[in-house]
């Protein structure tokens, strides 16, 4: 959850506008993906943009949204991972979904650590889309409501869910020192060890990282039990 983007643009970029935070915010973002890759880890998620992030000015939605994609057509053309773009994509403007669409069929056969970019995501969309789903396949099967409330399962519904296939995160990062989880994964993160951090995202380092890791490999996991 990289957090902070607008805050350090504020605070290191008085007389510019807030792009200049999502730039920066954007290119560590790409080092984190690196560091990632570097240590092993399998699946890394992304959190850039949420629907109520949409209801910001035009002033500030649009140059956030070019970032965006830029960042992903960066990601990409490392060609390296298979980038999958996790949201609701029909919320944002046609030409934008378009672009990240594209950049993300181009790594479908890369073999890499796998890349989540959550766009336009918010964890109670994702169950509200992840039902609707699940709704419709079981009636094409004919399945009636009165059946299906006898009989659906917890994986029948993660089955459903934009990360379908993935296991849970073990770990989820927050910068500049917000202890929430503010709608990210919430499915998924029913037993994942959270790291809170107080720089904000675009002053995050690599040893800051490693003290994440570090902190979470000296955890004793329960998953509930």
């Amino acid at each position: 959850m990289a957090d902070g983007n607008r805050r350090w643009a504020r605070l290191n970029a008085p007389g510019e506008t807030l792009v200049a935070g999502y730039e920066a915010g954007a290119a560590k973002l790409k080092e984190f993906v690196s560091w990632c890759d570097e240590v092993g880890i399998g699946i890394v998620t992304l959190w850039v943009l949420s629907p109520n992030n949409l209801d910001r000015s035009d002033e500030e939605v649009l140059p956030l949204l070019d970032v965006i994609v830029s960042l992903v057509e960066s990601l990409a053309d490392e060609g390296k991972w298979p980038i999958q773009i996790v949201g609701a994509l029909e919320l944002l403007p046609e030409h934008i979904s378009e672009a990240l669409r594209a950049a993300s069929a181009r790594t479908e056969n890369n073999t890499g650590m796998h890349v989540n970019v959550a766009v336009s995501y918010a964890g109670r969309q994702e169950l509200r889309d992840a039902f609707r789903s699940l709704l419709a396949e079981e009636a094409s099967k004919g399945t009636t409501l009165e059946e299906l409330s006898k009989t659906v399962e917890i994986d029948s519904i993660a089955s459903h869910l934009y990360t379908a296939g993935q296991p849970d995160p073990d770990l989820i990062i927050r910068t500049s020192g917000e202890q929430r989880l503010s709608d990210f994964l919430i499915w998924q993160s029913a037993h994942s060890e959270f790291y809170f951090c107080e720089a904000l995202w675009p002053d995050f380092r690599r040893v800051d990282f490693l003290r994440a890791l570090r902190s979470f490999a000296q955890r004793e996991r329960r998953f509930g039990r």
